[in-house]
């Protein structure tokens, strides 16, 4: 019987060369495969940062809030160091302060403000951080945090930046705020009038006359005083 050939010897390194080239080749085309679902092959990443400012604008002034505030939201995270990043960062505030969406505008504002303390803008930005809580302001039997904290940044907007346009219209709103708190501390206190708690009811009416004077609960609460008083020494006698 004939006797076969011995085998070819096995080149292995070059055989793990050819496995290994095959296996970097079949990550690559995964790879790529992946990022067709990525940011990185949507047709809206070739937008340059003007294009993104000029869809977010033009969005903005048409009333498309969440278009708005989509390409801002794009421009800001593809070109953080644009120019236009600022604007992005200040129009997603003003997008979501017309969208009644509050909270978010209000991290929105500050956070611009804390990135860009000396910016020109930030009176408006303190103002508008304000005007999202005087926005919540309800009627007077309610919770009053959105009256005090709207009075919080107003008053820090007119002690930081007296005379700005700002400012100034933020005076007015100030007054509206401590007339609802006022309001609610003479709602209380008729409460407790009803409810026969002359003391705490006492309280809340004196309140209003040391803390609220002149925004137009001044005489009703002197009158539940000395209603309060009245019962209070008929008590005593």
């Amino acid at each position: 019987m004939p006797i076969a050939p011995p085998a070819a010897p096995i080149d292995r390194p070059k055989a793990a060369r050819r496995c290994a080239s095959t296996v970097a080749a079949g990550l690559v085309i995964a790879v790529l495969f992946g990022l067709a679902g990525c940011s990185w092959f949507r047709p809206d990443i070739e937008k340059s940062a003007p294009e993104l400012a000029s869809d977010g604008m033009d969005a903005y002034k048409s009333k498309n809030y969440k278009d708005a505030i989509k390409a801002f939201e794009h421009l800001k995270d593809w070109y953080p160091f644009s120019k236009y990043a600022m604007l992005a960062e200040l129009k997603i505030a003003d997008a979501n302060y017309k969208l009644g969406n509050y909270e978010e505008a209000v991290y929105a504002y500050q956070s611009f403000e804390n990135l860009h303390p000396r910016n020109e803008a930030i009176p408006y930005v303190i103002y508008q951080a304000g005007m999202c809580y005087f926005e919540q302001i309800d009627t007077v039997d309610r919770d009053q945090t959105p009256a005090r904290k709207a009075i919080k940044i107003f008053r820090r907007l007119t002690s930081r930046f007296p005379g700005n346009v700002y400012a100034i219209r933020a005076q007015p709103h100030i007054s509206k705020c401590l007339k609802s708190i006022a309001g609610h501390e003479v709602y209380v206190g008729k409460f407790y009038y009803k409810a026969k708690h002359y003391r705490a009811a006492l309280h809340r009416f004196k309140t209003v006359l040391t803390k609220f004077p002149d925004v137009g609960y001044h005489n009703e609460a002197l009158r539940y005083i000395r209603l309060c008083q009245a019962v209070l020494a008929d008590d005593q006698s």
